[in-house]
């Protein structure tokens, strides 16, 4: 045998011998067990401040204000929030769970239950209710049937809708017509949820009511979630839903929303999401005391779609296309009770995380309505435009 290939076997042999691992196969060693989490390291704290200043392209209207809007509602500089939040999912190592969620700001004052910080004669834009509010007080206990059934008693958000109260948490600033108009933020009540299978997960309960802590009638209303987990990579979509009694006095004529939220994540460094909702009221107080239709009965719906993309990790643009219509004029009040209204918005939002906590936004926002609906004027009260343009500059920290 010639030299060369006595040399390319000894080589292999060592490299062989050397790398037992490429050579032979060896049983698995057995993964080192994950150290249980401690009480508190099952314990999340969130807190944040944010600012923001508003600038309305057009002359505004009553009070200078941004017709139409939530917590963007004030034209120029406004504190919007301070916020702190504690909770506690339940698991099996500690069964028992629970959330505390205060807030102080002008924003609080769009965000009470009625009897909690506000009483029942302070209508929007809820100027003489305390900057201060209870967003969330809950208890939660984990019942160990099956793969556990999670029990939840107190005040908590509600499941409908894709965009949520906290800022830091939406891909824009200012919130969406439906956020602000087709859906309840918080309820007192109770909630169930169960895990039924890998992709399925239902959560109902009864509640007071929409924004109330104190009912005004002798009914409760019922919500829930249909949550799924199709067999498609970073694919979530929830079917919401919420119906009853919402009227005083009055038992029977029900309010009912049913909520569809999409997201999907597979693609690096992309963020699509999807909201639809539709509404409808029975006999709604305000269509029948105008005794100007037979159809007394109150409909919205709308869609909303959402687009972001990190560019870096620091840099975030967003994309919000929405339209909502509020076929009877009851939501949003803003022409006239059996009025029919369609507004869209484009909102534009730029996103910079300046330093550590310290995050930036500036956002462009067109709304048009299909009817003058913006630039309110005193006296009368009377719309006198069909678009309105806003520019803001947020600012926010979040120390948790």
């Amino acid at each position: 045998m010639s030299r060369a290939p006595i040399a390319i076997l000894l080589g292999l042999l060592l490299v062989a011998a050397g790398s037992p691992a490429y050579a032979q196969a060896k049983p698995d060693e057995p993964k080192a067990e994950e150290k249980p989490k401690t009480l508190w390291g099952e314990t999340t704290l969130f807190s944040y401040l944010e600012s923001s200043y508003v600038w309305n392209t057009a002359p505004t209207g009553r009070g200078n204000h941004n017709e139409l809007r939530l917590y963007d509602f004030n034209n120029n500089f406004t504190f919007n929030v301070g916020e702190f939040s504690i909770k506690k999912d339940p698991s099996d190592r500690y069964p028992f769970g629970g959330g505390l969620v205060v807030t102080a700001g002008i924003d609080s004052q769009k965000n009470h239950a009625l009897g909690i910080f506000r009483d029942s004669d302070d209508q929007f834009a809820f100027r003489n209710t305390d900057k201060f509010d209870l967003e969330e007080a809950y208890g939660s206990y984990k019942i160990p049937v099956g793969s556990g059934l999670t029990l939840k008693a107190g005040k908590f958000v509600t499941l409908l809708g894709y965009e949520v109260i906290e800022s830091p948490n939406n891909l824009n600033f200012s919130r969406g017509f439906l956020f602000s108009f087709a859906i309840p933020l918080t309820h007192v009540g109770a909630l169930a949820s169960y895990q039924i299978t890998d992709w399925l997960a239902m959560t109902a309960g009864p509640v007071v009511g929409w924004d109330v802590a104190k009912d005004n009638n002798s009914r409760m209303s019922a919500t829930g979630q249909f949550a799924f987990t199709p067999p498609i990579k970073d694919l979530a979509v929830n079917l919401n839903w919420i119906t009853g009694p919402e009227q005083a006095g009055n038992d029977h004529k029900t309010r009912t929303v049913l909520d569809l939220t999409g997201t999907y994540t597979a693609i690096k460094s992309l963020t699509l999401g999807l909201n639809v909702d539709y509404g409808r009221e029975t006999d709604d107080a305000s269509l029948a005391a105008s005794g100007t239709r037979k159809d007394t009965d109150a409909r919205w719906w709308g869609w909303a779609g959402y687009a972001a993309y990190d560019w870096t990790e620091k840099l975030r643009t967003a994309l919000r296309l929405e339209f909502f219509k509020d076929a009877d004029g009851v939501r949003t009040a803003a022409i006239a009770p059996g009025t029919s209204v369609g507004l869209y918005d484009v909102t534009a939002t730029l996103q910079y995380k300046i330093w550590k906590g310290l995050v930036g936004r500036f956002e462009y926002r067109h709304d048009d309505a299909d009817r003058k609906a913006f630039s309110i004027r005193t006296p009368g009260l009377v719309p006198t435009a069909k678009t309105q343009d806003t520019f803001m500059l947020a600012l926010y920290y979040a120390f948790f």
